[in-house]
């Protein structure tokens, strides 16, 4: 957070963190949170702050004055380097600069840019292309080969005074919330707005049944209200009770522990014993389930993102013709299933991974209308970010 626009502060070359410069005008320098490829570690070690070269933007770009930023797991991968390093495997620029959200104002633009002008309030989404193939016209820019999600795979992220983006990357800033409340949710609701109406025929209908993990995180937070607003009846699946009064707040149907049962991580080999334990107990998860939903209701959607412990459990519980859409591996990307459920109910695995603009925009329309509340839980200075 950096405070508002002031109209007296002097012109410089660099201003400190919290000085404001003149509307529009863009200074050589700036302040960032930097990672380079040799100190790829914990973000404490991985990041540091340094001066560099304000960015320069081509016709189509966007340059942002930062007032705050949203923390997301990217910047962890990007200071490890694991599971690639995004400055030796995929930008090459020298140095990265991690933060895939960010609230701020248009501080300058592309000679090309028509959308948008100096002073705007905005928020950013996080994914870029070139644009120029047939996906990017006509088809989902998500599935363009040049697909890529600002401040992880592009060196030009959120934690540092400007930032650079494409033009289309920009939304309306809602008014009614903070800079730091406009900062924190773009990235996941956006993913799980996607998830939900993105993948038809199976997108979220009124009085569908969906079970949702991480129900109290950032991701499954979005994912119960937007089943509240849609009309669609969430399954809250937490993992301390502790969380049962949030999801409910946030229009939950009901509310599972997870805790109370016990099969999770990888599907036991088929008909062994072990299986056979494994089955009993999703059986006594799937009723909790039906506590909920009614004897025999399955859910229509199962909202993924842990991966490698649940999985099998979803792909059993959803119903026949039911989606299992999938966006993360928290806990493993090493997938099981029974595929003779699969194939015989002729259920759905979908992967989904962010959005496009035009789902990005009826996202944030619901957050500019009230709809959605952002959950916002900590808000930490610039010398925090690490």
């Amino acid at each position: 957070m950096q405070g508002g626009p002031s109209g007296g502060t002097a012109v410089k070359n660099l201003y400190e963190i919290g000085e404001i410069p003149p509307l529009g005008h863009v200074p050589k320098e700036m302040y960032a949170w930097t990672i380079r490829a040799d100190r790829h570690g914990p973000p404490e070690t991985a990041m540091e702050v340094e001066v560099l070269p304000t960015w320069e933007l081509d016709s189509h770009d966007v340059l942002v004055f930062v007032m705050a930023a949203g923390v997301n797991y990217n910047g962890v991968w990007a200071s490890l380097g694991t599971p690639i390093s995004p400055i030796n495997d995929v930008h090459k620029n020298p140095y990265h600069v991690a933060g895939s959200d960010a609230s701020g104002i248009v501080w300058a633009v592309g000679s090309k840019v028509k959308r948008w002008k100096v002073g705007d309030e905005v928020v950013v989404h996080c994914n870029q292309d070139d644009g120029d193939d047939e996906e990017c016209n006509g088809g989902d820019p998500m599935f363009s080969t040049s697909q890529r999600i600002w401040g992880y795979e592009t060196p030009d992220g959120s934690f540092s005074q400007f930032c650079r983006v494409q033009d289309r990357q920009l939304m309306e800033r809602p008014q009614h919330l903070t800079w730091e409340e406009s900062a924190c949710y773009t990235l996941t609701l956006a993913t799980a707005y996607r998830m939900l109406f993105g993948h038809r025929p199976h997108t979220l209908k009124p009085a569908q049944n969906v079970l949702g993990w991480g129900a109290s995180g950032g991701l499954g937070s979005f994912a119960v209200q937007l089943c509240a607003t849609a009309g669609a009846n969430a399954i809250a699946i937490i993992s301390e009770d502790d969380k049962a009064d949030f999801v409910r707040q946030l229009g939950a149907k009901g509310v599972i522990n997870r805790k109370n049962f016990n099969c999770w991580g990888q599907l036991p080999e088929v008909n062994t014993p072990e299986y056979g334990d494994w089955m009993k107990e999703m059986r006594k998860f799937g009723k909790a389930i039906w506590d909920i939903t009614g004897k025999g209701v399955n859910p229509d959607i199962v909202f993924e993102h842990p991966g490698e412990a649940t999985f099998p459990v979803s792909v059993q519980v959803v119903k026949r013709g039911g989606m299992v859409v999938i966006c993360a591996g928290t806990t493993g990307y090493n997938l099981t299933m029974d595929a003779r459920y699969l194939w015989m109910h002729q259920k759905r695995v979908q992967g989904s991974h962010f959005a496009n603009l035009m789902q990005a925009t009826q996202a944030n329309k619901l957050v500019v209308d009230r709809r959605i509340d952002p959950c916002m839980s900590e808000v930490f200075t610039w010398n925090q970010i690490p």
